[in-house]
């Protein structure tokens, strides 16, 4: 899901330059761990060399009562140059003069602030106001700042801002989340009908990607609870999902959640009428070809109706020798030769032939 990380960096970064995404749109382009580094250099340019008036202003904060300092950074400061000073502060003074600010000026103001910062701030705050500010940056439709505080929320938080916020703010903050390994618990508390509200809503919102990056940052059976839910969703709805994977390039994502999925899922998968066209099952060849997934790929050759599985057979015949020789190492290597010989017995005579010359086929079982 590397392109999809990547395009969450670069929304998180041309949010923290304050562009529009589109000027930085050739950070798509590179590895998303470059991007985030990337972003991290940033952070610490934007607020490591803060100007020394600020910390000249947070040094008079701390002379007097948080109550007035609450109120000069109200209506002197703003919300952007009170997160600056924030920053400055100790986290307990600046959590402090936070729990006497008003919960929308507090919110204006948390996406402006040093996000090294956020963990030490929110950790001192009391639980209500952390309530509160997180359903006001939700009804703003602040789900980047979201992202950046949500990880950072105790259970006994999240079990009551999840009620309060719609799915589609879900899927987008879940997205946008800036501690992954995070996300698997917040999953969890949300139980098992919620989860399948949040899935549902992924057509309906044009979210399927947001719903792609979700599933690919937790494990083990959450993600394959999440794969179950996808595919038990309406022809229509499911055939979309397939249409912007389609669409977006974003097979790397997709198809280790269909593998994931029982023999009968899979089946309801490979039945869609989107995954008949030459153009998309051709797609899928050329993206398996440049991840390695054909372990992932093939279970679902297996279940498509036989024309579909003729179209992905003379597409992979048509592959240059190179790209064949590799599919039969991987194919030798994870013992996939009984879902591979059907798909070659359906090529002809040329294809089967440059098949069985390859070097790979010339090395000793």
């Amino acid at each position: 899901m590397d392109k999809l990380r990547g395009r969450a960096e670069t929304l998180k970064t041309a949010r923290l330059l304050d562009v529009e995404p589109e000027a930085l749109a050739f950070l798509r382009t590179l590895p998303a761990e470059d991007v985030r580094r990337f972003r991290a250099s940033c952070v610490a340019a934007l607020f490591d060399r803060a100007p020394d008036m600020l910390d000249r202003i947070a040094a008079a904060t701390k002379l007097v009562p948080a109550g007035v300092a609450a109120a000069i950074s109200q209506k002197a400061l703003g919300p952007r140059l009170a997160a600056a000073v924030a920053g400055r502060l100790e986290p307990a003074r600046a959590a402090d003069i936070i729990g006497k600010l008003p919960v929308s000026f507090t919110a204006e103001s948390c996406a402006h602030l040093d996000p090294r910062r956020i963990r030490g701030i929110v950790d001192r705050l009391d639980e209500n106001l952390l309530v509160r500010v997180a359903v006001a940056l939700a009804e703003r439709g602040d789900h980047l700042t979201m992202g950046r505080f949500v990880g950072h929320l105790p259970d006994s938080a999240l079990r009551r801002i999840l009620p309060q916020v719609d799915d589609a703010t879900v899927l987008r903050t879940g997205f946008a989340i800036e501690e992954p390994e995070r996300l698997g618990r917040i999953v969890e508390l949300m139980g098992r009908d919620r989860l399948a509200s949040v899935i549902g809503s992924a057509s309906a919102a044009g979210l399927w990607p947001e719903a792609l990056a979700v599933a690919g940052m937790v494990t083990g059976e959450q993600r394959a609870r999440i794969a179950s839910l996808a595919a038990a969703q309406p022809e229509d709805r499911l055939d979309s999902l397939v249409t912007t994977v389609a669409g977006q390039d974003l097979w790397e994502s997709l198809l280790p959640l269909v593998a994931l999925l029982a023999d009968e899922e899979r089946r309801t998968v490979a039945a869609l009428p989107s995954l008949r066209g030459a153009d998309v099952l051709g797609g899928v060849v050329r993206a398996v070809v440049a991840t390695g997934l054909w372990a992932e790929f093939l279970p679902l050759v297996g279940a498509l109706p036989e024309d579909s599985r003729k179209v992905v057979a003379d597409a992979a015949g048509a592959l240059p020798a190179a790209d064949l020789d590799a599919l039969a190492l991987e194919v030798d290597k994870r013992d996939l030769w009984e879902l591979v010989m059907p798909l070659v017995e359906l090529m002809d005579d040329e294809a089967r032939t440059r098949i069985f010359e390859l070097p790979a086929f010339q090395q000793p079982r």
